[in-house]
């Protein structure tokens, strides 16, 4: 089941969707619920990748540049 929804494009932005929608043979709908699917699975990953490593140790720049100075990376 599908939901009904306003959203308000720049004029432009409208344009180009219109037609993708005709080169792809897609409606406009379906462009836009591929484009937030991506969009919300993208962030999915980003917050994955942030649990992963929310254990590793918090380093600070100045010591990270102190580190990058001893091994002669600058």
């Amino acid at each position: 089941m599908q939901k009904r929804t306003t959203i308000y494009l720049d004029p432009d932005l409208h344009r180009a969707l219109r037609l993708k929608a005709i080169e792809t043979e897609k409606s406009v709908s379906e462009l836009i619920n591929e484009a937030v699917k991506q969009s919300l699975s993208e962030d999915e990953e980003d917050l994955r990748s942030f649990e992963e490593r929310a254990a590793e140790p918090t380093l600070s720049y100045d010591a990270v540049l102190k580190d990058l100075k001893k091994h002669g990376k600058i």
